[in-house]
């Protein structure tokens, strides 16, 4: 072995390094970096929808409603009391919509419904027909004047809230009525607008499971002399066709009371309700 000067230099060096990489092996290893990091936060992905503060709904759904009241015709008064089974049996046509609107706590909304029934009765030797056709249209706006928070989010990535939301808007109804006697013919047209005041609650019951309540009351003599509106829903969030989506079960009624001068329509509306709510 030829050892220099240089060489006991540097073995102390190695024997330096050895002891130190010993400690070091036996000493828990610590990272000077760790401490200067921000402890890590899990999160889960949300829909777009979560991250935006606007919204865009689109409800198709259907009112199975029944008809009970009293109604006049050029005089001629009626009682009028059909039930939903008999109305849907009747239905020749119907579709039934609903647009709503959010941006932050501003919303706007509009809903369509249009039907049509026919039915015909033998009397001796006679065929009595009765038709309706019946637009009934509502616009209005609404503001989320109080909202909580329940603890943690919806399955869409929203948080679970107790919400109520004053509205106010329009409601036109346009209703055409024939009858028909044998060859003998008699139809009436009447259309009114009503305004309307009410209020909107949603409750986030679970993550899946919502309830919903809205009512209004409208009319105040400008169209009809009294109108009142009232629905209450459960909502289940899930996923259709890749959209996040609630479907809806509930019941609501429609009473009006308009008059004008032989025409008479003094009627409430009410049965079960089904629809879809697909948010965009």
């Amino acid at each position: 072995m030829i050892m220099t000067s240089t060489t006991p230099s540097i073995l102390r060096s190695l024997a330096t390094a050895a002891v130190i990489g010993t400690a070091t092996s036996i000493l828990p290893a610590v990272d000077t970096h760790a401490a200067d990091l921000p402890p890590a936060v899990e999160t889960s992905p949300m829909p777009p929808a979560a991250l935006r503060d606007w919204s865009l709904t689109i409800t198709p759904y259907m009112w199975a409603s029944s008809l009970k009241g009293d109604t006049a015709l050029r005089g001629t008064r009626a009682r009028v009391d059909v039930p939903f089974s008999q109305t849907m049996k009747e239905l020749q046509f119907g579709v039934m919509g609903a647009a709503d609107l959010r941006i932050g706590k501003f919303g706007a909304y509009i809903n369509g419904e249009y039907s049509k029934i026919a039915s015909d009765k033998h009397i001796s030797r006679l065929t009595l027909g009765v038709g309706t056709k019946n637009y009934l249209i509502s616009g209005g706006v609404y503001y989320r004047i109080y909202e909580t928070a329940l603890g943690g989010n919806t399955v869409f990535g929203t948080p679970r809230v107790f919400a109520i939301e004053p509205t106010a808007g329009l409601r036109w109804t346009d209703l055409e009525t024939k009858v028909r006697v044998g060859s003998f013919g008699l139809s009436n047209k009447e259309s009114w607008l009503d305004p309307f005041v009410g209020a909107r609650l949603s409750y986030d019951l679970t993550d899946r499971w919502n309830f919903a309540l809205e009512a209004d009351v409208g009319g105040f003599g400008v169209g009809s002399r009294v109108s009142l509106n009232g629905q209450a829903a459960f909502g289940y969030r899930t996923t259709l066709l890749g959209v996040p989506t609630t479907l809806k079960a509930g019941y609501r009624i429609l009473h009006q009371d308009y008059r004008d001068g032989s025409f008479q329509w003094k009627v409430t509306q009410h049965g079960p309700i089904v629809g879809a709510s697909m948010q965009f």
